[in-house]
């Protein structure tokens, strides 16, 4: 895949910017503040419907505009894929494809894909579950757009049992209706559950080989799923799951089993990594990841996704660097950084300047 060309408008601190990458490596180079990182922002807001930074739309929006857009065209091996994300300042947010108003947001997912990599990354090994879950789903939810609907599906069921539950400690008559929400979040759960461990699994096989290869053998990484749920695919089993809860739930007023207590458990030589790693094995573990969810949605695709790589060079120590390097070969990559000396080995199709939100080729 290939992105042609970006538009956007009163986005971040750009009133208007026009970008048109090349199919090879393309550098963003400036200072910091200047605007690098809200560009990869627009084009991930593209792939995925949402920002890597903030879940608030007014906070991508120009102070004082009416809106923000954010347009880009690209070209697959089935054709040319148009999208656009509109975000006004009051009101709900609009999704074109093709020009077209689309009746879903997840109608927005497959037309343009994207890995992108940041020095936030290093918060998927670090932090709590919900960081790991995170990242599974906004890749599955490019790949499988079943399952962005099934995940749309399980959070509104999630909210509204909670709603229930908070209400029961008033009136304990409510807690009779969990048994239609807990219908609900079995069979959404349990359909998140499925493209979990398949993908996994797969995510797994070429994370631990390609972890392999940056730290020279010298250490064993796994990545493994751990649902909540162990038998969670099948819907009964889920469902069951939340009836054996339910004394604790209405104690805790809360759901306290399914798919959103999930976790993606990294290991280093049999030790987690987010306790036990040391800082390089963390970072390598974070950049394994990412590479190979890369190589994952090119062989699910059958092509490359665009990978955007946001200030990271500079974070990486020369042998990850060269690692990275190397893998960039036919991969339309899209890099922010603020000296090209981080670059150095790397074949670079474009580069341009970016200051003060305005965006010079070089």
């Amino acid at each position: 895949m290939r992105i042609l060309r970006a538009k956007l408008n009163s986005f971040r601190n750009y009133a208007h910017c026009e970008f048109e990458p090349c199919a090879g490596v393309n550098v963003l180079l400036g200072d910091n503040g200047q605007g690098k990182t809200n560009l990869l922002e627009a084009l991930y807001l593209c792939c995925t419907g949402r920002s890597h930074r903030t879940r608030q739309d007014r906070e991508l929006i120009l102070w004082d505009a009416d809106f923000a857009s954010v347009q880009v065209r690209a070209e697959k091996s089935d054709g040319s894929h148009e999208v656009e994300v509109i975000l006004p300042a009051a009101g709900k947010r609009k999704i074109k494809i093709a020009g077209r108003e689309a009746a879903r947001s997840g109608e927005l997912m497959g037309h343009v894909t994207g890995v992108l990599f940041s020095p936030e990354d290093l918060r998927t090994v670090k932090d709590g579950p919900a960081e790991r879950r995170r990242m599974v789903d906004m890749t599955l939810a490019q790949l499988r757009p079943a399952y962005y609907y099934a995940l749309q599906r399980y959070n509104r069921a999630l909210k509204q049992r909670g709603e229930v539950l908070r209400s029961a400690a008033a009136c304990p008559s409510l807690g009779d209706t969990l048994e239609l929400w807990d219908e609900q979040l079995a069979a959404a759960g349990a359909e998140l559950m499925r493209h979990r461990r398949a993908y996994i699994r797969q995510l797994s096989e070429v994370a631990e080989e390609t972890y392999r290869e940056i730290a020279g053998g010298r250490e064993q990484f796994c990545v493994r799923y751990a649902p909540s749920v162990s038998a969670g695919d099948d819907a009964q089993s889920f469902q069951d799951a939340l009836l054996a809860a339910r004394e604790t739930d209405l104690r805790r007023l809360t759901t306290s089993v399914g798919a959103h207590r999930d976790e993606v458990l990294l290991t280093v030589d049999g030790r987690e990594a987010r306790s036990f790693g040391s800082q390089g094995q963390q970072r390598t573990a974070a950049l394994a990841l990412r590479l190979s969810e890369l190589s994952v949605m090119r062989d699910e695709m059958g092509e490359w996704p665009v990978l955007m790589l946001d200030d990271v060079m500079s974070e990486l120590d020369p042998s990850r660097r060269r690692q990275l390097i190397r893998r960039l070969d036919g991969i339309q990559t899209i890099v922010t950084c603020t000296d090209a000396d981080d670059l150095a080995g790397a074949e670079i199709g474009a580069a341009w300047r970016v200051q003060g939100a305005q965006i010079e080729p070089l």
